[in-house]
């Protein structure tokens, strides 16, 4: 059993990783590091610390969970690897490549694993995609467009949150998911094209993006606004051979926030309302229909983890594959 110690309690540590180390019997959630709140009301067994130094301090603790603000990430993961712990981080992993390339290569000096929390690779969305995507009943593929969209027009009220800061802003924090999502299926891009926008009024940070990602013949496009009331398709995707469009996001999230723990049933489920639609030719058959949509799974990620430090085995969440992310992010900011 690996002995995690979470640091954070916010959104991500108490409703999108806390539940998994939770349900997973090979994690044992032992601290959680916070200031404002106790967490020991939801979790009654952990133990609370003050400071990441009392972490480091413990040498129980295996893994270090990083659930702090963006631009704590970097000095919190290096901190940790000097500690000879493993280290899950939230995205975005760092603000730079450089920044995540330097955690990286400690990471290989001391035989430690860096994991970074890309949850939506596991949503039931991204994965009915990748499901159909990769079953070649589209053809050759030539067009790849995915949205997050949300309709939030006054500003956050976690003053950090819309802070200019090198790791804040849309790009960082949804574009993060949706171009490592892309980079899943279809590997680093060829050529990279973007613009980021401020739409809110009364917002110092980006809350718009636009990109093109090249893969040769294949053309992706990832959007992102804070103004988009009525909803779109989430993914369109067209092939030689077919089409398929998806809407509706990931209920996982918003399971975890209604009480609704992993493993529960109904877990993860979606509407068969947000069922995909695929217009395809099958065996010389003109078919459209519908596709229903794999659980969300974010355990997957857990399970991965757990397998990487305590077996040895793949890594699915790979550091070169965050480099890339990286690289695409950087790309944007400077187009």
């Amino acid at each position: 059993m690996i002995n995690v110690a979470l640091v954070g309690f916010g959104l991500s540590g108490r409703y999108l990783q806390a539940p998994f180390f939770e349900a997973n019997p090979h994690f044992r959630l032992k601290t959680v590091v916070c200031n404002s709140q106790d967490p020991r009301v939801i979790f009654p067994n952990v133990q609370v610390a003050r400071s990441i130094d009392e972490v480091l301090a413990d040498n129980e603790i295996e893994l270090v969970s990083i659930c702090t603000p963006s631009l704590t990430h970097h000095e919190l993961a290096i901190k940790s690897l000097q500690a000879n712990k493993h280290i899950l981080v939230e995205k975005p992993f760092t603000s730079t490549v450089a920044e995540a390339e330097e955690i990286i290569a400690l990471a290989t000096e001391k035989n430690k694993v860096v994991c970074v929390f890309q949850n939506r690779r596991f949503d039931g969305d991204f994965r009915t995609v990748r499901k159909v995507v990769e079953s070649g009943i589209l053809g050759e593929l030539i067009s790849y467009e995915a949205h997050y969209d949300r309709y939030k027009p006054v500003l956050n009220p976690k003053p950090w949150k819309e802070a200019v800061s090198p790791a804040n802003g849309i790009l960082y924090d949804l574009g993060a998911h949706i171009i490592d999502q892309t980079i899943t299926l279809f590997g680093a891009p060829e050529g990279v094209w973007g613009e980021t926008f401020i739409q809110r009024q009364g917002s110092a940070i980006d809350d718009a993006f636009d990109i093109r990602l090249d893969y040769g013949k294949l053309k992706v496009t990832l959007k992102s606004s804070l103004l988009v009331r009525e909803e779109g398709p989430r993914y369109v995707i067209h092939g030689t051979k077919g089409s398929f469009v998806k809407y509706g996001l990931d209920v996982q999230e918003d399971n975890l926030k209604a009480g609704l723990m992993p493993g529960m049933e109904g877990f993860g489920v979606e509407s068969k309302a947000n069922s995909g639609i695929l217009n395809a030719e099958i065996n010389g058959v003109s078919f459209r229909g519908t596709v229903d949509t794999e659980p969300g799974n974010w355990g997957i990620l857990f399970q991965n983890l757990y397998e990487v430090i305590a077996e040895g085995k793949e890594q699915l969440i790979k550091p070169e594959q965050i480099v890339a992310q990286m690289r695409v992010i950087e790309a944007v900011k400077q187009s």
